[in-house]
C-alpha cells in the first residue's frame, strides 16, 4: 500500500520543514510514502473563504483517484489514540486498498465536494493547531503507528 498525505499551502518555517521530513524519511523505511504539496491559492480581494475551499478542494480531488481510500485530517472527525489510530491504518492495510490518502485543508477547511469524496475524517486534537504544525504532528503520528503495528520501542504506553 501506498500512503500519501496531501497537504495545501508551503511551510515557511525551516525548523517545521525539516522536522516534518525526518519523520516522512523514516516513514519511507516502512512503506511508500508521498507528501504532496498542493500550492495556496492566491488571496485577493474577490476571492471568498468559499471560492478558497472550492478552488483548493478542486486539486484535491485532482490528486485523488476513485479506487483510494481518502481521511481527512478534520476538527470534527473522530480521535484516535495513537494505538488506536495505528489499528485503524492496518485494518486499511488489510481491507486492499493500494493508496491511502490523508488530506491536510488550507486555512478555511474543505470544500462540500471534498468532504462528500472523503471516506473518513480524522481530528489530531480538539485543540487548533497551524497547518504547518499539523503537517509535522500528522507525519509523526504515521510513522508512530508504523513503529507501533511492528511491535517497535518507539512508542511507550
Amino acid at each position: 500500500m501506498h500512503l500519501l498525505l496531501l497537504a495545501v499551502g508551503k511551510t515557511d518555517s525551516r525548523a517545521i520543514e525539516e522536522l516534518t521530513k525526518l519523520y516522512a524519511d523514516r516513514l519511507g523505511h516502512y512503506l511508500p510514502f508521498t507528501l504532496q504539496i498542493i500550492p495556496d491559492i492566491r488571496r485577493s480581494s474577490k476571492l471568498t473563504p468559499e471560492l478558497q475551499k472550492q478552488m483548493e478542494g478542486a486539486e484535491i480531488l485532482r490528486q485523488t483517484s476513485t479506487s483510494d481510500k481518502v481521511v481527512l485530517f478534520d476538527e470534527r472527525g473522530r480521535e484516535f489514540s495513537s494505538t488506536a489510530f495505528a489499528s485503524y491504518i492496518e485494518r486499511v492495510m488489510v481491507s486492499g486498498a493500494r493508496r491511502l490518502v490523508f488530506v491536510i485543508g488550507g486555512p478555511y477547511g474543505f470544500s462540500e465536494e471534498v468532504y462528500k469524496r472523503a471516506d473518513d475524517r480524522v481530528s489530531l486534537s480538539q485543540m487548533t493547531f497551524s497547518h504547518q504544525m499539523v503537517r509535522l504532528f500528522a507525519v509523526e503520528q504515521l510513522y508512530r503507528a508504523q513503529t507501533i503495528l511492528r511491535g517497535e520501542p518507539y512508542h511507550h504506553e
